[in-house]
């Protein structure tokens, strides 16, 4: 199977949540419902176009009305995952009382969400030839995408007078994204993803210093 996108699953994902955009007649929810099924059960590559159509209680001709292809169903079925993974990331960190504490949550909401997801996470396990590409090989689409999403929630922090106006969102927003996601595509090392103690102490310790730069000497 090809790489999933021309462009950024994530840029398309990021637009719907933040729009609330990305409604589906109930055919297509059915179909959406039954491939997240299947591939989360069998894998992306053992499954067929006519496996979801089965499992969705649809006709094969149906599905393809709604999907040309294969491809095009996995891509919708992956960007809905990701679109959810935004608007929990959203709703997350309204939680944390403090800007330190919402970078904290958020960067171990991020990683073990995705981590975490039967489906994107599985992918990255079993199938990684399949996703990894997408996300790292798009020409940096996918990166910035994640990067402006990042920027756009520390500039709010900064016009509300949350974190230094000396901090430059733009590349501490990079830093946090690059970070993360080497974390996600090349997990294991010193950091354990998948223990949360340590992934807040990492945050606290390495991220939530870089919104106090020190002052520059004069």
């Amino acid at each position: 199977m090809e790489p999933l996108l021309s462009e950024s699953l994530l840029e398309r994902a990021f637009a719907e949540a933040v729009e609330q955009a990305g409604d589906h007649d109930d055919v297509t929810m059915r179909l959406l419902d039954a491939a997240y099924e299947q591939f989360c059960r069998m894998g992306i590559r053992r499954s067929t176009m006519e496996d979801v159509a089965r499992r969705a209680g649809l006709s094969r001709i149906t599905a393809y009305r709604r999907f040309a292809t294969k491809d095009a169903l996995v891509e919708q079925v992956v960007r809905r995952e990701f679109r959810r993974y935004f608007d929990r990331f959203l709703i997350d960190i309204q939680e944390a009382g403090t800007v330190a504490d919402r970078v904290v949550l958020g960067f171990v909401s991020s990683l073990q969400a995705i981590r975490r997801n039967p489906l994107i996470g599985g992918l990255m396990s079993a199938e990684p030839d399949v996703l990894i590409p997408s996300l790292v090989s798009d020409g940096g689409r996918t990166l910035a995408t994640v990067q402006r999403f990042v920027a756009g929630q520390l500039r709010r922090e900064q016009q509300a007078g949350n974190i230094s106006a000396r901090v430059d969102v733009e590349v501490v927003a990079e830093l946090m994204t690059r970070l993360s996601c080497s974390f996600l595509v090349t997990p294991g090392g010193v950091v354990d993803i998948d223990d949360t103690g340590q992934l807040r102490a990492v945050a606290r310790r390495y991220l939530v210093p870089m919104l106090d730069p020190p002052s520059e000497p004069r």
